[in-house]
């Protein structure tokens, strides 16, 4: 047979094909149906094209695009692939020949409103969409603002700013074992955390054919299903690990005759490979880009002139910064792991098929019917100097070439027990910054409240509003005297709030006002005047450099720290608190923490931003920015729970819909459901199911 097309009462795609490969070419269709217009913005996002059609603002990532020759590597990484795995990188053209075959399709709404029109992809194509979408995912641009905080305050202040950042991207999740549960069997339950996107970066799916049946969540534009899944007797899934694999070199370049060379670790000058391209921008003049790479990676910051604006470093050296990161070194992707998960069993059928993973590194957790469990690491992080985890290091010094790569860390459980959520856990000797220990002690506090869990247990942990965070600042409000008699009772309030951060809470929103206050009193402070200006890095990289974002988040460091640089800290506590104070009370905390999700077109109609509850150290981490904007661009991107016992007690939720045209039914019904907590559940049987058509 070839592949049908069901749907169930939420438009969640499930599919069944009598191959592996038709089952690919089904998924690729029906991806294209439900979602062209984010495929192709991906598309021309990973090929540095984007600004054709989206015009200046995606400028500086199309140059980052080129510069980092994110298209180069996959199609390294495809070549490669057809080399070592032909039967997965015939895997991968199906999907894309169904790409194909549906972009026509699905093309609509936006494709008219920026004139364009449905294009090809290539087999390679969906390696780019993954490189694209994870080559900012470990964070190096923080090794930028380490180098800035330790030029202008001392490599000492660097720990006082070591906190998951503004452009980082993490998750929760936990795995009870069947000792832990009603029946006996392990759940696994959590929400991975990213920039909330319209359409969703996750796509709940259903894939079956002879060989396995596995419903799970993908990335649009990547066959199979890479991070959450479950195939009836084994089910995985994953956390942002933390770990640093990614270094920065600065180059010393310089042109001559035939081109750019730049000086190796050997004391020689060595021939870099350089070429120019040109980006199209929709209203503008073309632009043309100067892609240069040395020895150890593509150059993706200034160059043999240094950077307009900042044209030399304090040595004097023209600014060029190198990047070197796995995929570009071997040439691997790791979509080897792709087919055996699928294929996957039991925990040690997951285990193999992660020995495959490169990136992102992910902290794994799996659990079988027959009572395996599995926690590790999954991915590729090269050994080398420590300094090359910190900083931006010189590339014309030895010492800091890469010399294979670490073994992956495993954990074991604790009282049935395993919690993941970025903090320093299994991956701690894989990495530099990890996230604050709260939502991981929260979680695992919430689990050892009672004995027994089940699956319909797992969203009330979804949705605590807990801040511990925010003690630290409470702290300081207590120790306050001689307030005025508003800000006294601001602060007496304050203390006596239950410190949960619910959309319906007015001292939630009274704390967030009084942080905020003292994040943007922190931020103008002249001990730290020297780190307000940004250097004049690209556009791409400058959320990490932003002053306030990094007060606000490392805000428990800088109010606990021995010392601060001269700052008084209980004067400007004070004088936030008398600020909020005199103005207007704050309503109820979900009237300005409101949900602002991406979206490739400015001003595409929408229908209202709801109010959240949450905050960036929750469980429910709604990331707002503290001293900036109490509106949340990151949060659950998806939730889960996988019941080992019985698949189809399940459940699972994206941010908006399963499709994503404007106007379709199954474009925002799972929104309120999502604001609630709320989940639907994971349907497996298709006599239960609408059959849409055949493909």
């Amino acid at each position: 047979m070839g592949a049908e097309i069901f749907r169930d009462a939420w438009g969640i795609p499930h599919l069944r094909a009598g191959s592996v490969r038709e089952l690919a070419r089904a998924q690729g269709r029906v991806t294209a149906r439900d979602r062209a217009w984010q495929l192709e913005v991906e598309r021309h996002r990973a090929q540095g094209t984007s600004a054709a059609f989206l015009g200046p603002e995606a400028l500086p990532w199309d140059r980052f695009a080129r510069r980092c020759l994110l298209a180069d590597t996959a199609r390294r990484c495809f070549a490669a692939l057809e080399e070592s795995d032909p039967e997965t990188a015939d895997w991968v053209r199906a999907y894309v020949e169904g790409v194909n075959e549906g972009l026509p399709e699905g093309a609509s709404g936006e494709f008219g409103r920026t004139g364009l029109a449905p294009g090809r992809w290539e087999p390679w194509t969906p390696l780019a969409v993954w490189l694209s979408t994870h080559i900012l995912f470990a964070g190096f641009p923080a090794k930028l603002w380490r180098e800035q905080v330790a030029r202008h305050l001392g490599p000492g202040a660097v720990a006082l700013f070591a906190t998951d950042g503004p452009g980082t991207a993490g998750s929760n999740g936990w795995l009870v074992a069947g000792e832990r549960t009603v029946t006996g069997q392990a759940v696994i339950a959590g929400d991975p955390h990213r920039f909330i996107e319209d359409p969703g970066v996750y796509q709940q799916i259903h894939l079956s054919c002879p060989e396995f049946d596995v419903v799970g969540l993908a990335v649009p534009g990547v066959p199979g299903i890479a991070h959450f899944g479950h195939t009836g007797t084994v089910a995985w899934a994953i956390t942002n690990a933390m770990a640093d694999y990614q270094d920065l070199y600065r180059e010393r370049l310089r042109r001559t005759g035939a081109g750019v060379e730049a000086l190796g670790p050997d004391g020689v000058w060595h021939r870099a490979a350089r070429h120019t391209e040109t980006i199209e921008v929709a209203g503008e003049e073309p632009v043309e880009v100067e892609v240069i790479e040395t020895g150890r990676g593509p150059v993706v910051i200034g160059g043999p002139e240094g950077l307009d604006g900042d044209p030399a470093d304090p040595s004097g050296t023209p600014v060029a910064i190198s990047l070197r990161h796995p995929p570009r070194v071997t040439a691997e992707l790791g979509f080897g792991a792709l087919l055996p998960l699928l294929r996957a069993r039991r925990v040690a059928d997951v285990d193999r098929a992660l020995d495959a993973w490169v990136e992102p590194v992910n902290v794994v957790q799996a659990a079988d019917t027959e009572g395996g469990l599995l926690h590790r690491v999954a991915g590729r992080v090269p050994v080398r100097a420590a300094a090359n985890g910190t900083r931006v290091v010189p590339a014309w010094e030895p010492g800091h070439a890469w010399r294979g790569w670490h073994e992956t860390p495993r954990a074991g459980l604790t009282d049935g027990v395993a919690v993941m959520a970025n903090q320093r856990g299994p991956a701690a000797p894989l990495g530099v910054e990890f996230a604050p220990p709260h939502r991981a002690d929260r979680i695992a506090a919430l689990l050892a409240g009672k004995d027994r869990w089940s699956a319909a247990d797992m969203p009330a942990i979804h949705t605590d509003t807990h801040l511990a965070s925010a003690a630290p600042l409470l702290d300081r409000l207590a120790a306050l005297d001689g307030l005025t008699p508003r800000a006294a009772a601001l602060r007496d309030r304050l203390l006596r709030w239950d410190r949960r951060m619910d959309a319906a809470s007015t001292g939630a929103a009274a704390y967030a006002a009084v942080r905020s206050a003292l994040v943007r009193r922190l931020a103008a402070h002249p001990a730290f005047a020297a780190l307000a200006v940004p250097p004049a890095y690209p556009e791409v990289f400058q959320p990490w450099l932003a002053l306030r974002p990094r007060i606000g988040y490392a805000l428990e460091h800088l109010l606990r720290a021995p010392g601060l640089y001269g700052v008084d800290r209980t004067a400007e506590v004070r004088a936030a608190v008398e600020e909020v104070a005199a103005g207007d009370p704050p309503g109820p905390w979900g009237e300005t923490h409101r949900l602002a999700p991406w979206r490739a077109l400015p001003g595409t109609p929408y229908d209202g931003e709801p109010a959240l509850s949450g905050d960036h150290d929750c469980v429910l981490c709604t990331s707002a920015v503290p001293g900036v904007t109490d509106r949340a661009a990151r949060g659950p991107a998806a939730r889960y729970v996988w019941d080992l016992a019985r698949r189809e007690d399940s459940r699972w939720v994206v941010p908006f819909g399963a499709c994503g045209v404007p106007g379709s039914p199954h474009h925002r019904d799972q929104l309120p459901l999502w604001l609630r907590g709320d989940l639907v559940p994971v349907v497996t049987d298709f006599t239960r199911l609408h059959k849409e058509t055949d493909v």
